[in-house]
């Protein structure tokens, strides 16, 4: 994933890249002082004038808090941070905790299900027609993981509540890149595809039955995860 954000890019953006490298990899990290802005243009190859744009960027989204007079401070962003930090949060793989992703995939099944329900009532004819399509999906990783996205996205879309496709967004990145990983296993593809017919079943019980299906699933999918991943279960 590092490498897909390896390109060129503009001093704006590669000042930002720089900084929020540094901070989540431990260099700055909560409770200390960036360094003054000199010094720290000079490290990162930038004007001052760009730097201080993004560090007014940043500390509009909560990562730094910057004081007339002081030295810029690092927020602890796991306490006091929101939904935009998380969603950028989510593009530094290599810097995420250990088990930020088992979390993410256990607050997940607090949201899909939900989704789900609503939108086997609002519309179950776009839910239907999308997994008839199940059948044909080859035994390929990445169209595994294209195509459970687009479920997502259409369970979300097709809930009737506009908040819950804006939600789904902010980990966009990270599922999508991450989903290839888990669909490389087997038990993985398998799952899916019983999840698939069951949930085109489902649709026809009600959305109790919708959404007790999808968060046994996404429960499920908690445990293969840290099989294919090798992280440690709680």
């Amino acid at each position: 994933m590092e490498n897909q954000r390896k390109k060129i890019l503009r001093p704006t953006q590669h000042a930002r890249e720089q900084i929020l490298t540094a901070i989540l990899s431990g260099e700055y990290p909560p409770g200390t002082s960036l360094p003054a802005e000199r010094v720290l243009a000079e490290k990162i190859g930038v004007t001052r004038p760009t730097l201080r744009e993004n560090l007014q960027s940043l500390a509009r989204e909560g990562w730094i808090t910057i004081s007339h007079g002081r030295p810029t401070m690092v927020n602890n962003y796991w306490e006091t941070g929101g939904l935009a930090l998380l969603s950028t949060i989510a593009k530094y793989a290599e810097h995420l905790p250990p088990g930020f992703i088992t979390q993410l995939l256990e607050l997940r099944v607090v949201l899909i299900p939900a989704f789900a329900a609503r939108a086997s009532c609002h519309d179950p004819g776009v839910l239907h027609a999308h997994l008839n399509k199940a059948k044909d999906l080859p035994d390929d990783p990445q169209a595994f993981a294209e195509y459970d996205w687009e479920l997502q996205e259409l369970m979300a879309r097709h809930s009737g509540n506009r908040i819950y496709p804006l939600i789904l967004n902010d980990f966009a990145y990270l599922f999508k890149n991450l989903a290839r990983l888990y669909f490389e296993g087997q038990r993985g593809r398998h799952s899916s595809r019983n999840y698939y017919r069951d949930l085109k079943r489902a649709l026809g019980k009600g959305p109790e039955e919708v959404e007790r299906l999808v968060k046994a699933v996404m429960e499920e999918s908690i445990v293969i995860w840290k099989q294919v991943s090798g992280e440690q279960a709680d």
